[in-house]
C-alpha cells in the first residue's frame, strides 16, 4: 500500500525539480539589470569653489551619483571654468555644458520675469512658500512658458529655499533712506531696479568679484547672500558693518539646469533619480544652511568683529514702495511678467493667510528661554 501524500509534497517536488534545472543551466536566473555604459554630465556652478553654494551643487551631484550606481555621473565645476557665471543659461542651452547650478535672477537680462523667482518680497511669502507656489501653484508651468518664449531648450529644477538675505555690507551703518542715495552698490535681478529707485548706483557683479571690488573702492556697499557665503568670500576682511533683514531677496531659490536633449536621452529610471535627488537636496540644503549660517553668524560677530544692525523699518517700507513702482512698470512692458505676478499674488493671499493665522510666534518662545529680562531701574 502506497504511503499517503502529504499536503506540501507536490510543491516540494516542483521546487526540487526547478532547483535541479537551475543548476543544470548554470544557476538561478539573475534579474534583468541594465549594464549600460556610464553617462557623464559636465556641470558648472555660478559660484566660486570655496563658496557654500558650490558645496550645495556638489551635494546634489553626489546624491545623483550615489543613487545611480555608476550609470550616471555628474561632475560639477566652479564658476568660470567653462563660461562666466552670467552666461550659464546660454551654455546649457547650446550644449556647451550639460547642466549647471545657479539662480534665476542671473538670467534677468533674458527676461525680467525670471527674476521673480528670487527678487522682491513675493507678496509676503517666505522662501519655502515660494517653492510651494512653484510646484503646486502654477509657477513651474509659467517658468517653462518663459523659457519657451525665449527659445531656450533647458529643463529647470527650482529648489533650495534660501534664508532672508541681508541688506548688505556698508562702510557706515545705514540709518535712513537718504543714507543710501548715491552709494555704488552691488546686487542682481530686479533688486537692481529697486535700489536704483532708492537712489543707488547699482553694479550687478557675480559673487566672486564682489569683495575685490569693495576692497578697491569700485563699489561702496554690496549684498550677496548669507553669513556662511559672506564670511568665506571675505566680506569681513574689507567691511565691518552688515545690515540685516531686507525685502530685496527674501524668498530666493536655487536653480538646477539641464540641457533638454541630454536629459531626454537618459533612461526613465535615471530621470526619476534626478527628480528625487532634487527634492532630497532641497531639504538637505535648508537643514545645512541653518547649521552653518548660525555658526558663521557667531564667528562673524566674535572672531571677525563685525557690527550687525537691523535694517530700519523705514527702509524696509521704502523697499516695498519701490518694488510696487518697479513691478507695475515691468508688468506693463512684459505680459509674462504680469502673469507671474498675478499667479504669485493669488497663491500668496491664500497661503499667507493660512500661515500667518496658524503659525505661532517662535520669537516669543526664543525670548522666553534666551533673552535676559530687562533690568528694572
Amino acid at each position: 500500500m502506497a504511503a499517503p501524500k502529504t499536503p506540501g509534497a507536490p510543491r516540494r517536488s516542483f521546487l526540487q525539480k526547478a532547483a535541479v534545472g537551475a543548476v543544470a543551466t548554470g544557476g538561478l536566473a539573475a534579474p534583468m539589470i541594465s549594464k549600460a555604459q556610464t553617462v557623464s554630465l559636465r556641470f558648472q556652478s555660478t559660484w566660486p569653489a570655496k563658496d557654500i553654494f558650490h558645496e550645495y551643487a556638489n551635494d546634489f551631484a553626489k546624491k545623483v551619483n550615489d543613487m545611480a550606481g555608476g550609470r550616471l555621473k555628474i561632475e560639477v565645476l566652479p564658476s568660470g571654468s567653462v563660461v562666466p557665471a552670467f552666461q550659464l543659461l546660454d551654455a546649457v542651452n547650446k550644449g556647451t555644458l550639460d547642466g549647471g547650478h545657479g539662480v534665476l535672477a542671473y538670467h534677468y537680462g533674458k527676461s525680467t520675469a525670471l527674476a521673480l523667482w528670487g527678487s522682491g518680497p513675493a507678496f509676503g511669502m517666505d522662501p519655502n512658500m515660494v517653492l510651494s507656489w512653484h510646484y503646486y501653484g502654477g509657477g513651474k508651468a509659467l517658468l517653462e512658458e518663459i523659457y519657451k518664449s525665449l527659445n531656450i531648450d533647458v529643463v529647470s529644477y527650482v529648489y533650495g529655499p534660501m534664508p532672508t538675505q541681508p541688506l548688505g555690507w556698508f562702510k557706515k551703518p545705514i540709518a535712513k533712506v537718504d543714507d543710501m542715495k548715491g552709494l555704488k552698490y552691488r546686487t542682481v535681478g530686479l533688486s537692481i531696479d529697486v535700489f536704483k529707485e532708492l537712489g543707488m548706483a547699482v553694479n550687478p557683479l557675480p559673487g566672486g568679484e564682489i569683495v575685490p571690488a569693495l576692497d578697491r573702492g569700485l563699489i561702496d556697499a554690496a549684498e550677496f547672500n548669507n553669513a556662511s557665503s559672506d564670511r568665506i568670500l571675505g566680506f569681513p576682511d574689507v567691511v565691518k558693518n552688515c545690515m540685516l533683514q531686507s525685502f530685496h531677496q527674501s524668498g530666493e531659490q536655487f536653480e538646477i539646469l539641464f540641457n533638454k536633449g541630454k536629459l531626454d536621452a537618459l533612461p526613465g529610471e535615471l530621470k526619476a533619480i534626478i527628480d528625487h535627488a532634487v527634492q532630497a537636496a532641497s531639504a538637505d540644503m535648508s537643514w545645512k544652511a541653518i547649521q552653518r549660517n548660525s555658526q558663521d553668524y557667531i564667528e562673524l560677530k566674535t572672531k571677525d568683529k563685525v557690527n550687525f544692525y537691523k535694517t530700519p523699518d523705514a527702509i524696509l517700507r521704502a523697499q516695498l514702495a519701490a518694488w510696487d513702482k518697479v513691478t507695475a512698470a515691468k508688468s506693463a512692458e512684459n505680459p509674462l511678467f504680469k502673469k507671474v505676478m498675478d499667479s504669485q499674488k493669488a497663491f500668496a493671499q491664500r497661503a499667507g493667510q493660512w500661515q500667518n493665522d496658524y503659525m505661532v510666534d517662535f520669537k516669543m518662545a526664543w525670548n522666553h528661554y534666551f533673552r535676559a529680562p530687562a533690568k528694572k531701574g
